[in-house]
């Protein structure tokens, strides 16, 4: 896509107009389907609008296209997290570990694993996901108090002792 156009379509939905930005984009992927920024814009007026379903395509071509590094991040989130609102928390899941494999210190991708985790069923390893990321990243005196203790549990959540 070409940037002034991906800046215009970016600039309509800031704005609110979804609809000039839906025109806008849908020009541009007549034109080249696999454009990557152009998926990836379209995802956000889909689940702006509420049409998750409709984004998951566009999520996928986004990821599936050349999209720079430090972009890709985020539509792999965005896409399971609307597996996860679907109720479609294998494919959740999986999209989710994707992104963690990918980007291992992005906190966010992390977070939205451990959701699609308990959806999944997986509390145990949601709530270990979880607490690992709590003691990490809190500045809360109390909490960092009980970091050893909290990190020493969090792999043993199933655990009795005495």
């Amino acid at each position: 896509m070409r940037r002034a156009e991906l800046q215009s379509a970016i600039r309509l939905r800031k704005g609110r107009d979804l609809q000039g930005a839906r025109s806008l984009l849908s020009r541009v992927l007549a034109e080249s389907p696999d454009d990557a920024g152009a998926n990836y814009q379209m995802t956000w007026l889909c689940d702006l609008e509420g049409r998750e379903r409709e984004a998951v395509p566009f999520y996928l071509r986004a990821i599936a296209g050349r999209l720079p590094a430090e972009e890709r991040a985020a539509p792999l989130l965005g896409l399971g997290s609307t597996h996860r609102t679907l109720g479609e928390y294998p494919e959740a899941v999986e999209v989710l570990r994707q992104g963690v494999s990918e980007f291992p210190e992005d906190r966010a991708m992390q977070t939205f694993l451990a959701l699609a985790l308990y959806n999944a069923g997986e509390c145990r390893e949601a709530v270990e996901l979880l607490l690992k990321n709590l003691v990490e990243t809190t500045s809360d005196p109390r909490i960092k108090s009980y970091e050893r203790a909290l990190s020493f549990y969090a792999g043993r959540l199933d655990e009795v002792w005495g």
